[in-house]
C-alpha cells in the first residue's frame, strides 16, 4: 500500500491558500476516517463502580438542591471521548440521576429519546405523556423523544437510575433541544398489563391506535420472571436473553438504541461476538466479570460498564450458586437502519 501524503509535505502558502477557500485536502487525513480493515472506535472499555460513585451522587444532592440543577446528574463519561463531550459511546450518554423524598424535576420534552433503568430506592415515578410510571429497582422506563415527561418522589429514600440518551447522536446532527412545560395532569397506566401475555395483542375492532410507544414502563419483575422461565424451559440454552420491544410491532422499543436483559446462569461463562455496535453493562443483580480485550472489570450491584463495538466481550457469573442478571443497552437498531451492522462473530 503506498504512503499518503502528510499535510506538513505541501508548501505553506498552499496550505494558507486552501485554509482561506475553507478547502482541506484529503488525502493527508484519509486513512483517520477510513482505517483499514475495520474501524478504531475511540470508545474505551470503561466501568464505573456504583460503590464509589454512590456517596458523589448523595453528595450532589446536598450541594445542589433540585430547583438548581433541574436534573441532578452524574454523567458517566468515556475517556476515550474525552470528559468533556459526556459520552458513553459514539450515540449512546450515561447518567446516574438522584431524586430525593420530596422534591420534583419539572416537566419538559426534548428531541433525545432516553429511558431510566430504576438503580435504586422506591416512591419515586415518571410521569410520561400523563402517564404515571413508578420507579422500582430493575424497572425500565421509556421517555421518547418528543413526549413530556417529569419525575416525582412521594417516598422516604434516595431514588436512583441510571439515564440512557442517544444525546450524542441527535446532538452531532444538530437537532438536540428541548422545551419547558407545566406539570402534567395524570391518567392511570394499564399498559403493562395490557401486554402482560406474550403473543397476545389487544385489537381496537374499530379504529387503530396510534400510539407509537404503546407500553412505557417494562417492571423487573416481568422481566425477571421471564429469563427464569426461559431458562428453565430451554436448559439448553446458552444465552437467556430477552430484548424490551414494542408490543404491538414486535420492533425495538426506541428507534435508536436497543435494551436487552440478560441471565447467567450460576458459574456460567458466555463469550458475546464482535459486533460493530458498543454495548453498555449494567448489573441488576448479583455478581458478574466483564472481559474485553486486557480489561477485566469485577461488577457488583448497580455497576456499569462498555466495551466498544467491533470487540467480543466475555461474562462469567461470579457465584456458583445464584444467577445474574444484566441489563444492557446497544446501538443495534441505528447501525441496522444505517445499513453498517456486522456480526463478526
Amino acid at each position: 500500500m503506498n504512503e499518503l501524503g502528510r499535510l506538513e509535505d505541501l508548501p505553506l502558502d498552499y496550505r494558507q491558500a486552501l485554509a482561506a477557500q475553507n478547502l482541506v485536502p484529503l488525502w493527508p487525513s484519509l486513512r483517520a476516517v477510513l482505517p483499514p480493515g475495520q474501524p478504531r472506535p475511540a470508545t474505551r472499555a470503561t466501568h464505573w463502580p456504583y460503590e464509589s460513585l454512590r456517596p458523589l451522587l448523595l453528595k450532589a444532592g446536598a450541594l445542589t438542591p433540585i430547583e438548581k440543577a433541574e436534573r441532578r446528574v452524574l454523567v458517566l463519561a468515556n475517556p476515550g471521548h474525552g470528559l468533556e463531550k459526556m459520552q458513553a459511546s459514539a450515540a449512546m450518554y450515561l447518567g446516574m440521576q438522584l431524586l430525593l423524598p420530596g422534591e420534583w424535576a419539572p416537566a419538559h420534552r426534548h428531541t433525545p429519546n432516553a429511558v431510566r433503568m430504576i438503580v435504586e430506592g422506591e416512591g419515586a415515578y415518571t410521569t410520561v405523556d400523563g402517564q404515571k410510571c413508578p420507579m422500582r429497582r430493575g424497572d425500565l422506563i421509556l421517555t421518547p423523544t418528543g413526549l413530556w415527561h417529569e419525575h416525582g418522589h412521594d417516598g422516604d429514600q434516595p431514588v436512583v437510575w441510571l439515564d440512557v440518551l442517544d444525546l450524542p447522536l441527535v446532538h452531532y446532527l444538530e437537532a438536540s433541544y428541548h422545551v419547558e412545560g407545566a406539570r402534567q395532569s395524570v391518567e392511570p397506566g394499564q399498559a403493562e398489563r395490557r401486554y402482560a401475555r406474550g403473543g397476545l395483542v389487544p385489537t381496537p375492532v374499530f379504529e387503530r391506535s396510534s400510539t407509537r410507544y404503546p407500553m412505557l414502563r417494562y417492571p423487573w419483575a416481568d422481566a425477571r420472571a421471564a429469563l427464569l422461565q426461559l431458562a428453565e424451559a430451554e436448559p439448553g440454552l446458552e444465552p437467556v436473553q430477552i430484548t424490551y420491544v414494542n408490543p404491538e410491532t414486535g420492533a425495538h422499543a426506541q428507534n435508536i438504541l436497543g435494551f436487552y436483559a440478560l441471565m447467567l446462569r450460576p458459574g456460567q461463562a458466555l463469550r458475546l461476538p464482535a459486533r460493530s455496535p458498543a454495548q453498555v453493562f449494567h448489573l441488576i443483580e448479583g455478581a458478574a466479570e466483564v472481559r474485553v480485550n486486557d480489561q477485566q472489570f469485577a461488577l457488583a450491584e448497580a455497576d456499569t460498564c462498555c466495551a466498544p463495538g467491533y470487540t467480543a466481550v466475555h461474562l462469567a457469573n461470579r457465584s456458583a450458586t445464584a444467577p445474574a442478571f444484566v441489563f444492557i443497552a446497544d446501538e443495534t437498531p441505528l447501525h441496522q437502519k444505517l445499513g453498517v451492522y456486522e456480526n463478526r462473530g
